[in-house]
């Protein structure tokens, strides 16, 4: 359902554009769950068991926060403060050993984590025992 509330906000972000496109994925734990999305070209993934370990909460976040990184098509990725979630239980699984391309993204799903990347290369590895940002 709170899947249901970003589909919204992406689509009515990109409301006067042609287009508008949005992917989903998870991984086959079902602990991972991103969404690519056009209007700002966006990729995100929520982790269910939060990362860990957990990042500084910043004073002026008052949502959850701590399970969800965020990135655009080039620069760092961001830790996401958010009140949704971008898990949608029926999104493709990406099988272990599989990529995910989505315009800048590419995103492969392995035993031990899931490892995504920008077009600059920057991006994060994220699993239930750890995650690095790059």
């Amino acid at each position: 359902m709170l899947a249901c509330a970003v589909v919204a906000a992406a689509a009515a972000a990109t409301a006067g554009a042609r287009t508008s496109k949005i992917a989903f994925f998870r991984t086959p734990s079902g602990n991972i769950g991103c969404i690519a999305y056009t209007g700002p070209t966006t990729l995100r993934c929520d982790i269910k068991s939060g990362l860990r370990p957990n990042p500084v909460r910043p004073k002026n976040c008052h949502l959850d926060y701590g399970d969800s990184l965020s990135m655009g098509p080039t620069g760092r990725s961001v830790f996401v403060c958010h009140g949704d979630t971008v898990f949608d239980p029926k999104s493709k699984v990406l099988d272990y050993g599989q990529t995910f391309s989505w315009g800048p993204f590419r995103c492969t799903s392995q035993s031990a984590g899931l490892t995504c990347r920008n077009a600059s290369g920057h991006g994060w590895f994220i699993s239930r025992q750890s995650y690095r940002r790059f």
